[in-house]
């Protein structure tokens, strides 16, 4: 579906982009681990592993943001929240340190944790890293009034000046993110204003409670959202159930098999196709990173064919980096499109 002409198309629109990404902002810290340096613990006889680098990124919410730095977007603007803690500290350093990402719609919350995905990465000589088992430090107390009440104010303020809002639901208990249900209703209302405004949501668990918004979830949550309300046909159906819920397209990502899109309820989902990836692969963060690009792409004016397969085009380059969460950045995907192409 995509040509050179359109991919060039796609990268020239990107740069005067004015995007917002609403949701939960986590910190992903990864511990570099020494195999050959690990020494028995004195007091339990367990192994000690020892950490000769740490790493930090920006995740969840922050991985799509350094995907659409990455691709080279004018104005990125979070709309989130952080704990007044080191993790949350260490976080807005690393955005801080992004260009073109402004954070003034990021609320400091003494009343949260910062939430962390701490990952262990065992190395061996000759080996791949190994991710031991992971660490979380989440929130399970319902998000305080207080800043929902910011979320909704700066929702609300910022709306009109963005060309897209991605929306990330990346917390699993309700009402303990950023995205609650008022947040929904305050999406929805603010989607039914403006049909051509380009408002993409992503949810793990929650995907079937968004209206007026356009969807991009992957098979199992498209087919868990069907069940919940007593559809129990194939995906196909499951994503038609979807788009007549959200009165929008959907944007189905299917791994390897790219994505399904239905752009009307009435008819049935267009299969775009995924691009082939020989080697070992990491899928942690590809469904953020296609979001980035999809959001961009239409927000740039491509039609949604074209921004689906642009979307597949920067997850088979994510996907190539291991042990990290990947990007591509305009070098790099004209690198992969000459490949193919």
């Amino acid at each position: 579906m995509l040509t050179t002409a359109i991919v060039e198309e796609i990268l020239a629109s990107i740069p005067p982009l004015k995007i917002g990404v609403l949701g939960d902002l986590f910190l992903d810290r990864y511990l570099d681990l020494d195999a050959a340096l690990t020494e028995p613990s004195i007091e339990t006889g367990l192994d000690a592993y020892q950490v000769v680098r740490v790493r930090s990124y920006p995740g969840a919410a922050g991985t799509v943001i350094n995907n659409l730095v990455a691709l080279g977007v004018g104005q990125i603007t979070p709309i989130s929240m952080v704990g007044d803690d080191g993790e949350g500290y260490e976080l807005r350093q690393a955005l801080q340190a992004m260009p073109s990402v402004y954070l003034e719609n990021l609320v400091v919350s003494p009343l949260r944790r910062t939430p962390t995905y701490t990952k262990p990465m065992l190395c061996k000589v000759g080996a791949l890293a190994c991710e031991l088992n992971r660490l979380d430090i989440k929130n399970r107390q319902t998000l305080p009034t207080d800043v929902e009440a910011k979320i909704l104010e700066m929702l609300s303020a910022t709306w009109a000046s963005f060309d897209a809002l991605l929306v990330l639901d990346q917390v699993s208990e309700p009402e303990c993110g950023v995205v609650t249900a008022r947040v929904r209703q305050r999406l929805a209302e603010l989607g039914a204003t403006n049909r051509r405004k380009i408002v993409i949501a992503d949810s793990r668990h929650q995907i079937g409670l968004f209206r007026n918004v356009c969807l991009k979830p992957n098979e199992g949550e498209c087919l868990r959202a069907a069940r919940e309300v007593g559809d129990v046909g194939g995906v196909s159906g499951a994503i038609v159930s979807l788009a007549r819920r959200t009165d929008r397209p959907v944007f189905c990502t299917r791994g390897e098999k790219g994505m399904l899109v239905a752009e009307d309820p009435d008819m049935a989902p267009i299969q775009v196709p995924g691009y082939p990836v020989d080697g070992p692969i990491d899928i942690v963060g590809a469904g953020d990173s296609s979001s980035a690009a999809l959001a961009s792409a239409l927000a740039g004016g491509a039609n949604r064919l074209h921004a689906a397969a642009f979307a597949n085009l920067i997850a088979s380059i994510t996907i190539q980096q291991i042990a990290t969460t990947g990007t591509a950045s305009p070098t790099q995907i004209r690198e992969r499109w000459s490949e193919l192409s």
